[in-house]
This record gives C-alpha cells, sequence and structure tokens, in this order.
C-alpha cells in the first residue's frame, strides 16, 4: 500500500471543508523510507462530529468518539480520522484519562510515542516535524518524544514497542530511551498478554531481530521468565559454540524473517535445556529429555501469551520431536504417518536451523535433512500409504468380518503400522486376509 490519490483525497476533503489535515505515525515514517505502508492514519483539526458530517456520503464507523476517532471507508479502504489531541493522566497505563481536543498539530505530535512516529505530512508533501523525527531517522535512532519515563508510564507497551521498532527498522535505541526501556521493564506486567504477544511475533520477525533480542534479553526475560535460566548457561558441547539463550537466537536468525511460526518456535524450541543438564564423565554437558520437558514448559508459555489452540499444539509437536534422530525411510514414513507431510517438512526446516547455531562441522547434517524434504515430497507425490485414510481396507470393511468398536481402530493401525513398514502391500486381498487368518487368531 502507498499513499495515493485515494488517501490524497482524504486530505483533500476535509481541507475544502475548511479544516486542516494531515497523514501521520507511521505511513509518514514508512513513506520517507520509501517503505511499503501497512495502514494510513490521518489528524485533523475537525472535530468528531464534523468528520461525520464531511464524509456524510461515505461508510463511517465511530471508532472511538471520545477519543476524537472516526474511521473512513473510501473505495473499501479503511482510514482511521483522529482531531487534533491533548491526553490527560493515563491511570490505567493505557488510555487517558481525558482528551483536550486541539486545533494545533503541534500539540497532537507532542503525545507520540517516538520521534520518528512524530511527523505530519500534508497533501502537497510538506512535513511538520517539530520533535526531529527526519532527522532520527536519518541518523537510524529510536527516541522518546520527550521524557521517556513519562511516554512509558502513559503506555508501558511502547517499552515493546521501542524494541520491536529497532528489530524491524534496524534502528538503535537513543541512549536515554534505552536506559527507562531497561529501568521501566517491570511495568510491563501490567500489559495485556494479548498485546504483548501481538508485539513479541512482530519483534522476533524484524529484519535485526537477533541483534535486539541479544542486547535486550532483559525485557525477553520480563515477558518470558522461564528464557531466564537460559541467559548465560554455557552448553558444555562439542557441537555447541553458544549459551543456551543466544544458541536460540541463532537459530531463529536462521530462519526467514515472513515466517513467525518457525522463528516463534526456534526461539522457544531449547528452553527445557537448563532443567535437564547433567555434566557427564566424559567433561561433556548432556541434556536428555530436554525436548520432552521444553514441550511442557513451552505450552504454559503459549497458554499464558493467549496463542490459539492450533499454534501451540504444533509448536510443542515440533519442540517435542526436534531431537529425534532419523534413519531410514521407513522412520520418515513413521513420522509423516504421526506429523503429516507439512509439519515434517517444518521439523525438518527446524532442525536444520538448529544445525545452523551449533559449530560449523554440524552443517553438514542438513544436506540429510534436505534429503529428507525431498523424499517427503516424493511419497507424498507417489501417493504412498501413509495415513490411515491411505488404507485399502475401511472401517467397514472391517465390520463385515465380525469385528466392531474399538477392535476397528485397532485393526486399521495395525494394518498402517505394517504397510508403512512393507511388511504387507496396501491391497485390499492381501489386508483381508491377513485379517481373517492372523488377526482373528490373537483377539
Amino acid at each position: 500500500m502507498k499513499i495515493d490519490s485515494n488517501c490524497i483525497g482524504i486530505l483533500k476533503k476535509l481541507e475544502s471543508s475548511g479544516f486542516q489535515a494531515f497523514f501521520v505515525g507511521g505511513c509518514v515514517r514508512d513513506t520517507l523510507m520509501n517503505q511499503e505502508i501497512n495502514d494510513v492514519d490521518v489528524t485533523t483539526d475537525a472535530l468528531p462530529e464534523q468528520i461525520i458530517s464531511v464524509f456524510s456520503g461515505y461508510k463511517v464507523i465511530p471508532t472511538g468518539l471520545k477519543h476524537g476517532t472516526v474511521t473512513v471507508v473510501s473505495e473499501g479502504v479503511p482510514f482511521e480520522i483522529t482531531t487534533f489531541r491533548i491526553d490527560g493522566n493515563y491511570s490505567d497505563s493505557r488510555h487517558p484519562d481525558s482528551v483536550t481536543f486541539s486545533s494545533d498539530i503541534k500539540d497532537d505530535l507532542s503525545r507520540r510515542d517516538f520521534t520518528i512516529n512524530a511527523i505530519a505530512m500534508d497533501k502537497d508533501g510538506n512535513i511538520t516535524d517539530p520533535f526531529g523525527g527526519m532527522n532520527d531517522i536519518s541518523n537510524r535512532i529510536i527516541r522518546c518524544v520527550g521524557a521517556p519515563d513519562l511516554r512509558f508510564s502513559e503506555d508501558a507497551l511502547r517499552i515493546m514497542r521501542a524494541v520491536r521498532f529497532s528489530s524491524q527498522l534496524g534502528f538503535k535505541i537513543e541512549s536515554e530511551t534505552r536506559k527507562a526501556v531497561l529501568s521501566m521493564k517491570k511495568s510491563l506486567e501490567d500489559i495485556s498478554r494479548e498485546r504483548i504477544r501481538e508485539e513479541l511475533d512482530k519483534l522476533i520477525c524484524g529484519k535485526n531481530a537477533a541483534d535486539v533480542l541479544l542486547e535486550y534479553k532483559e525485557i525477553i526475560g520480563e515477558i518470558i521468565p522461564e528464557m531466564c535460566d537460559c541467559f548465560d548457561f554455557e552448553q558444555h558441547s562439542r557441537y555447541h559454540k553458544y549459551d543456551i539463550y543466544e544458541h536460540s537466537i541463532r537459530a531463529l536468525e536462521a530462519v526467514p524473517c515472513d515466517s513467525v511460526f518457525l522463528r516463534r518456535t526456534m526461539l522457544l524450541h531449547d528452553i527445557g535445556k537448563p532443567c535437564s543438564f547433567k555434566m557427564g564423565e566424559d567433561g561433556y554437558g548432556h541434556f536428555k529429555g530436554h525436548a520432552q520437558k521444553g514441550e511442557i514448559i513451552a505450552e504454559e508459555i503459549l497458554r499464558r501469551l493467549r496463542y490459539d489452540n492450533r499454534t501451540i499444539d504444533l509448536t510443542c509437536t515440533l519442540i517435542a520431536r526436534h531431537s529425534d534422530k532419523i534413519g531410514s525411510e521407513k522412520h520418515i514414513k513413521r513420522l509423516i504417518s504421526k506429523l503429516g507431510t507439512e509439519t515434517f517438512i517444518m521439523l525438518m526446516k527446524m532442525k536444520k536451523a538448529d544445525n545452523c547455531a551449533k559449530n560449523d562441522f554440524v552443517l553438514l547434517e542438513n544436506e540429510l535433512f534436505d534429503e529428507y524434504i525431498r523424499t517427503a515430497e516424493r511419497l507424498e507425490k507417489e501417493g504412498c500409504c501413509l495415513k490411515l485414510s491411505d488404507l485399502a481396507v475401511k472401517g467397514n470393511d472391517i465390520i463385515s468380518l465380525g469385528f466392531n468398536g474399538p477392535e476397528v481402530g485397532k485393526i486399521l493401525n495395525e494394518l498402517l503400522e505394517r504397510v508403512i513398514n512393507e511388511d504387507l502391500p496396501n491391497e485390499k486381498d492381501t489386508l483381508i486376509d491377513f485379517i481373517n487368518i492372523y488377526i482373528k487368531s490373537i483377539i
């Protein structure tokens, strides 16, 4: 999305009605950085009821009249239009207790979080920048508007936003803002888990995520306390060159930025290692059962952060399986039978990312994981029997042989296991004969 004629038309309509109007916030920042924008926010000195009147022929949604916000839909695109305002105190650390409408754009810009987001632009591209946001964009700096302590006390989520913007944009956080980020991190406890979750997902997908996650690990430890045990935990392993936390971050870094699911999984994949550590007589560290313990811990974390059940289940499955050894095509078939082809391939990609954060010699194993992915794709293309629905016999066939209830499921699973192990061909007559000759003799 870009600021196009439809966007400019919103400003022109307000101006033709005698009001000031500006683009503001992230859309201006991203336009100045020549980046794609996600949405367009507009600010004006028109009061909410005046905005509604100006756009009487449009679909208008009274999004937040108390705070001066109206959503106008033009050509199917929603635009949030907010009256210039001055915010009162934030007793709930999220919303202002009161709002005073203003006729001065500078008043509105002064209440925003960071200088790079406190820039306004009119329909002709003229810039209003009272806090030096353009200079901070040029110098690649995240800086609070005014006193950082005040900005973060108004809404503690801005602490996460500062770190998230640093990750996404590759900007450094200015020193006074950084001090406040770290000193006020405890206030994140007052923020809803859903809001934390949304910022965390954006943070871990930033192009600069690894550096930021390492520099601001105290913030991660605040929102995921279980991660603190991973900090500076040496692995004492010939396979590893990083402590547990840095290994997890380097593994995350090996995943493409647009794969939020797999990046999140890599962040948590070794969360069970600290409680599994044993120093062996051989002088090396061992983490027996860490994947299964990690599955339990990760589930607690993901539920606390209000992730959906499918995300939780799939993440925990991958964490529980990420240390599995694979030795043959039959083993691949069994795993695909349990996980499905798509999840199996994701597991192989997870193993590759894990190896990318180990000593260099381990990377040779990634060629094997690529081969396993090709095998999985070939098996799917060939229509190989890997799940119950692929069997040549169905439940009704088994019922017709005199079986019922739980026996039917047990027999189907037994047949699938034998077909996968290549003990039996997936042929109906052969499977029926096997049931009559072997199964009936043991039931």
